[in-house]
């Protein structure tokens, strides 16, 4: 006898035996490989392979096999692009900042009630830096703070709730600081603090992408910005100095994955609907 379970409903759409439509690998082509469940963009496709980048610019290189492939949810069989799809250059692909697949002509949504609160204005430039796009697509406001000794009291006073959520970005987040100790009095569950290890947001700039060998370590009571400047030899304009670090930074690709990652769990913490 036959059992139910051997319906042929019950079997993985990309295991069955149906013609999968052939969809060619262009640039930009987002698509999800079926048996790692890995989701990015097409950046590269040669005889055989197709390699695939995610969000966070992690690549992964898979076989074209056939039905290997989820495009919005349908099962696909990846064929090698056309010559002129192919030589597009990667500067082309419509990608944000963030690396997120860029909505054209897609318009600002209505701001949220919940926030995203930031510790200082360079932190709030360079979110929108580089999440700009997403944010008026996902219709969220960051305001920046000036330290976060009052947390708490700012935190009653926001009044978070199911449609209000509130995220905060902690600089120099770290076991045994003083900034762990004021992020652990917060417990409203409609809240989330969370930050990264650098002193300032200005470390979460990679050295390669500003062409120095690495963040210079200041000495315990001095200023922290002053010092960079003075070890590096720019002028003690700390204002001047943080345009410079701006300018430098393209995308997400020129920022550290401790900032990377803490910024995307706010914007998902955030937009919980």
């Amino acid at each position: 006898m036959r059992s139910r379970y051997d319906s042929p409903d019950l079997t993985p759409p990309w295991k069955r035996s149906t013609p999968a439509p052939e969809v060619p690998a262009d640039p930009d082509l987002v698509v999800e490989e079926v048996s790692t469940g890995f989701c990015g963009a097409v950046i590269g496709c040669e005889a055989g392979t197709v390699t695939l980048e995610d969000r966070f610019g992690k690549h992964r290189v898979f076989p074209l096999d056939p039905r290997g492939f989820l495009l919005e949810g349908v099962v696909v069989t990846l064929v090698r692009p056309s010559a002129a799809a192919a030589g597009r250059s990667p500067g082309a692909r419509s990608r944000t900042a963030s690396g997120s697949v860029a909505v054209p002509g897609a318009r600002a949504r209505v701001a949220r009630a919940g926030r995203i609160y930031v510790e200082g204005r360079h932190d709030a430039e360079l979110v929108e830096r580089v999440w700009g796009d997403d944010l008026r697509i996902e219709g969220v406001v960051v305001e920046y703070l000036e330290g976060i000794d009052d947390l708490p009291a700012i935190v009653a006073e926001f009044s978070p709730g199911p449609d209000a959520r509130l995220g905060v970005l902690v600089d120099h987040l770290v076991p045994g600081s003083k900034e762990s100790r004021i992020a652990a009095s917060v417990t409203d569950p409609y809240v989330l603090v969370t930050g990264h290890p650098f002193i300032d947001v200005w470390e979460a700039v990679k050295p390669s992408s500003l062409a120095i060998p690495a963040w210079p370590t200041v000495p315990r009571g001095r200023d922290w910005k002053t010092g960079v400047c003075e070890a590096l030899g720019w002028p003690e304009n700390t204002g001047a100095a943080w345009q410079h670090i701006l300018s430098r930074v393209r995308s997400y690709k020129d920022l550290e994955p401790e900032l990377l990652g803490r910024v995307e769990e706010l914007i998902d913490f955030v937009t919980v609907d």
